[in-house]
């Protein structure tokens, strides 16, 4: 029998609702430790808190903090899973993709319901999560995330639900495999990736900022005056942004500060069709770098990583057309 890790952070997995009031909210004790002999059944586990935080509160801090951690046990296990809140998972996941370097199974699982709610899929998507782990087919594919009976890149998954159990999707290309009830069946794999070693520190300030009709220059002015480390654009369409931006941005640009556009649609990727003032053409031509496949967080993930190693714009850039 695998044997396998399981690293809890926090999130609703890890929570339990107050049948008074409604409020979901941490519980004193995992609830999910009262159920690890359920668990035995398909691995030898050995589990350990890292922290106890609700996703809106993880960081990139916390995210090196499980990196490390991971680098660090990695060689007595044959898996890890990583129990983590569905609000940022997917940036977590990323994350872990890029600076991971093992071949072995890594995968991020949770809960949309607590483990007391009527309905609940905590400890089912944990049990399938292990399962997953321990399938020979599951290794070097990359961090994975393992919800709903589905099996997601951690490249290409993103939450597309507020509440709904099947919240993760991949909407580029579809998740990778699936868990029935009695196998693991992966229908495709994973061709290239794109990591490196765990990083000593994070240092950078990226932002990230979302396009819309009638966006001016006001917001780009108040990220050059927090004298950012990088900016990641949301962009309209293929890529376009209104024409009131282009001056702060050709401003950033001078300055040797990265600025990444992605496409604020969640299928597509963002190219310079477009000639007008603003349109993704002049933008290119600018020195804006442009990322095909990814999302605005994990745009942001990549070049928060990406900064810790070098400030050559022309070496971020082919790092991020190698989605091209």
């Amino acid at each position: 029998m695998k044997h396998v890790l399981i690293i809890h952070t926090g999130g609703t997995i890890s929570m339990l609702e107050n049948k008074d009031t409604g409020e979901v909210n941490s519980a004193e004790m995992h609830p999910l430790t009262e159920v690890t002999d359920q668990l035995k059944n398909y691995a030898n586990i050995d589990e350990h808190i890292i922290f106890d935080l609700p996703s809106p509160q993880i960081t990139p801090g916390h995210m090196l903090e499980i990196a490390r951690k991971i680098s660090e046990v990695i060689d007595e296990y044959d898996g890890i899973v990583v129990t983590h809140g569905t609000d940022t998972l997917e940036e977590t996941a990323y994350f872990l993709d890029l600076v991971l370097d093992t071949n072995k199974p890594v995968i991020l699982t949770g809960a949309m319901r607590s483990s007391n709610e009527i309905g609940s899929d905590a400890l089912y998507n944990l049990i399938s999560s292990l399962r997953v782990t321990t399938d020979d087919e599951a290794r070097n594919k990359g961090v994975l995330v393992v919800m709903n009976d589905e099996i997601h890149t951690a490249e290409s998954v993103t939450k597309t639900s507020t509440s709904n159990v099947a919240t993760f999707q991949s909407p580029q290309f579809g998740p990778i495999g699936m868990v029935t009830k009695d196998s693991i069946i992966f229908h495709r794999t994973v061709l290239t990736r794109h990591s490196q070693s765990v990083l000593e520190k994070l240092s950078k300030d990226v932002f990230l900022l979302k396009a819309y009709a009638g966006m001016d220059e006001h917001l780009i002015n108040a990220i050059i005056d927090a004298r950012p480390d990088g900016l990641v654009i949301e962009g309209l369409g293929q890529g376009n942004l209104p024409k009131t931006t282009v001056q702060p941005l050709q401003r950033l640009i001078k300055e040797n500060i990265p600025v990444v556009l992605v496409s604020r649609c969640y299928q597509g990727v963002v190219q310079p069709t477009y000639g007008y003032d603003g349109g993704g053409k002049q933008l290119k031509e600018m020195g804006i770098i442009f990322s095909r496949g990814l999302s605005g967080p994990k745009a942001r993930i990549r070049l928060l990583v990406a900064l810790e190693t070098t400030q050559n714009l022309n070496e971020i850039k082919n790092l991020f057309e190698k989605y091209d």
